[in-house]
């Protein structure tokens, strides 16, 4: 488990940078539609960890680049990154992002679908500017499998037969390429070898991976003032993530029955047999090992890296990614 103090040296590490990514990110808002740039300082008021854009400049630094590219394609990351939310929150119907309204409670879907199409086009608008095809590929490959990872999650929904595989492929597609993404173009904006390249391109998609598994475990302990969100979300939402999955492999058949019973008509007394049966089974304690067992596959792709405080830092960060509050 990382201690916060590890952590905290990573962020530290990289605070001037991701000041600079901030900066730009109110720069990528910038529109002559008026709603587009009050959108964005709503979004960025909201806070996050920008997550996505520490991978990429971690990967760049890692990789030996020693530019500035990397803070504006870091920012390209965050927009991609913002976007999806936009419409997850749509598609999901869900009315609160980070502790707050959802901008589509606010604005209504109509104009926070249009924001979200404008803050895809401009981040390739910005990333084609710099004549890369490696990132533009990079970049590519990301934001269509994160639209395919939606939609096969959408056709799973409130399906109890969802297996292990299916869902990792789901969450793998909807978090994991981007980060996966955010890793590579560091890597190519650097001195990287092929190997070294594909190397981190892994980290950021195991570490990715094993980040969105945590979250989705964590649906199940945090409360709304800790993660921004509600307590079983997910299964108000029918999303079907690797608790339940657990679980109705270990429940008996009327256990099964019942699960099902719950997933397609949840409530506040089925989300708390849920949390009974996940407390019976120990399902999310052996739900996080899952996420470790990634984890420590992640950082073993670093291994081809030597000994560096840059290689220490992504391996915190790798840790990092299901080592928040629980």
């Amino acid at each position: 488990m990382i201690k916060t103090t590890d952590i905290k040296k990573v962020f530290d590490a990289y605070e001037q940078e991701l000041s600079l990514v901030e900066a730009k990110l109110e720069e990528l808002f910038h529109s002559e539609a008026p709603l587009i740039p009050l959108i964005g300082r709503y979004l960025l008021e909201s806070g996050g960890k920008r997550l996505r854009p520490l991978f990429l400049l971690s990967s760049a630094r890692l990789a030996g680049y020693k530019g500035e590219d990397h803070i504006t394609l870091a920012g390209v990351i965050e927009l991609i990154h913002t976007a999806s939310l936009l419409h997850d929150d749509i598609v999901d119907g869900a009315k609160i992002r980070r502790g707050r309204a959802a901008a589509h409670s606010v604005w209504g879907n109509q104009i926070v679908i249009l924001v979200g199409d404008f803050l895809y086009s401009n981040a390739l608008k910005k990333a084609v500017s710099f004549r890369n095809q490696s990132v533009m590929e990079a970049l590519s490959e990301a934001t269509t499998g994160m639209t395919e990872g939606e939609i096969l999650q959408l056709q799973k929904t409130a399906d109890i037969s969802i297996t292990e595989d299916e869902y990792i492929k789901i969450i793998s597609a909807k978090t994991g390429l981007l980060i996966s993404a955010a890793c590579r173009i560091g890597a190519i904006l650097g001195t990287s070898s092929p190997a070294e390249e594909n190397a981190l391109a892994m980290f950021g998609l195991k570490a990715g991976t094993a980040f969105q598994m945590a979250d989705d475990i964590l649906d199940y302990m945090a409360e709304e003032t800790e993660l921004g969100k509600k307590l079983g979300k997910d299964i108000e939402e029918g999303k079907i993530t690797l608790p339940v999955i657990y679980l109705v492999k270990n429940a008996s058949a009327s256990e099964k029955e019942e699960i099902k019973r719950i997933i397609e008509n949840p409530s506040e007394k089925g989300l708390r047999r849920i949390l009974a049966l996940f407390r019976q089974y120990s399902i999310l304690k052996d739900s996080f090992k899952r996420a470790q067992a990634l984890v420590f596959e992640a950082k073993a792709e670093l291994s081809i890296f030597p000994d560096s405080p840059d290689r220490d830092a992504m391996l915190s960060l790798a840790d990092y990614a299901i080592s928040r509050e629980k």
